[in-house]
């Protein structure tokens, strides 16, 4: 039998297992699992919503269980219709490939090294013929992918859904027959793709996969999933200084979601947390320091929180700038087109995010607001620029 706080283990934080009750059975029969999660590298970078089910995968991984990774860098072609109110841009092969170096990167920054396996799905998908298209095509019907929300809303709104995205439940699904899976995990938005894993791998005689999904974390805006396309994430490789920043300016009403999903906080302690803020005897400031400094532990290493605090309130309190300010070489000519500079200096996304940081009055140099989009090259060689709250520069020429 597992034991108990196995199993709580497991459970803490998840939103849906199907079928209920199977995790202690599957746990009872005392052999490593093989628990999938599969990840499409349609971004560049992993940010704390993505990491929510990594770390699951990883709490299995502690407890002795497989984790298989699966990079769907075929699947990643075809564009997963989670969520999406319209049909997605396909990505080249290129741009997957891209995507996936870095990626797999920044997973070894959560999950363990060992036991894993990483699989990439091209290995089976990719060599599939039309007749074994068909096949896996002939066990599911219109009717039943018209149940699934968001294409049931597409075609109630006569938005087009191209028969294409009806056949990506159908590929992950595939994955789940090719790796043998135990259990697959996934976010609320992938219920109907792990459902479908167990169809297929009924059809295909093998034993049907557990499906367990967790809650999608919300993002530093308060309103919308953590995504990289509303800008609203905070990437598990952000220096430590700008993520404590971040994480202090979400909302309050975030905090128990974030210290349970985005902190790995254990049950007890977050039941504690959040009875705390509930009776006002944890005051939210205090409550969110904790937070940023927990999520920067996590990624950058015990203490390293603590740092970020200080470099924090160093900024915030005493309004001094940072003492280790990195330094970038200005663009060439004179005057100086300040967007470009900042894009340059890795200060802002593009030069149309610089033209707006300055529209908004959010640039300044040697203290002093600027509005203007040229500057003297004088003007900005040798001197500290800072574009918003956190991020700071020294242009030297």
């Amino acid at each position: 039998m597992p034991s108990s706080d196995d199993l709580a283990y497991l459970l803490h934080g998840v939103d849906t297992l199907l079928p209920e009750g199977a995790l202690a059975e599957r746990l009872d029969e005392g052999r490593p699992l093989r628990v999938k999660l599969g990840l499409d590298p349609t971004a560049p970078a992993v940010t704390l919503g993505w990491a929510v089910v990594l770390r699951k995968l990883r709490h299995f991984q502690e407890l002795g269980h497989t984790a298989v990774l699966i990079v769907g860098d075929f699947t990643a072609q075809v564009g997963d219709p989670s969520g999406k109110s319209e049909t997605r841009r396909r990505l080249s092969e290129a741009e997957v490939r891209g995507y996936a170096e870095t990626i797999l990167e920044e997973f070894s920054k959560v999950l363990l090294p060992e036991p894993l396996e990483i699989r990439y799905n091209s290995e089976w998908l990719g060599g599939m013929d039309m007749t074994e298209v068909l096949e896996m095509t002939s066990h599911v019907t219109v009717a039943q992918m018209l149940e699934r929300d968001d294409f049931a809303k597409r075609f109630a709104a006569n938005t087009p859904i191209s028969l294409m995205e009806f056949l990506y439940p159908l590929l992950q699904g595939m994955d789940s027959v090719a790796i043998d899976a135990d259990i697959e995990l996934g976010g609320t938005d992938q219920l109907f793709n792990l459902m479908m894993g167990r169809v297929l791998q009924q059809r295909h005689g093998k034993r049907p996969q557990l499906a367990l999904t967790m809650p999608l974390l919300i993002g530093t805006d308060g309103e919308a999933k953590m995504s990289q396309s509303l800008n609203n994430y905070i990437g598990i490789t952000d220096v430590a200084d700008d993520m404590f920043g971040k994480v202090m300016s979400i909302p309050d009403h975030l905090m128990p979601q974030w210290f349970e999903l985005a902190a790995d906080v254990g049950p007890e302690e977050t039941a504690r947390i959040v009875a705390g803020l509930d009776d006002g005897s944890l005051h939210p400031g205090e409550a969110k320091r904790r937070l940023a400094r927990t999520i920067v532990d996590l990624y950058h290493g015990q203490g390293a929180g603590t740092g970020a605090e200080a470099a924090f309130d160093r900024v915030f309190r005493s309004h001094d700038v940072p003492d280790d300010i990195d330094e970038a070489v200005l663009p060439e000519g004179d005057p100086v087109f300040v967007p470009a500079a900042l894009s340059a200096a890795g200060l802002v996304a593009s030069n149309g995010e610089g033209r707006r940081m300055l529209q908004q009055g959010a640039v300044k140099v040697a203290g002093e607001k600027v509005a203007d989009l040229e500057l003297p090259r004088a003007a900005l060689a040798g001197q500290v620029v800072q574009v918003g709250k956190r991020r700071f520069i020294r242009f030297t020429d």
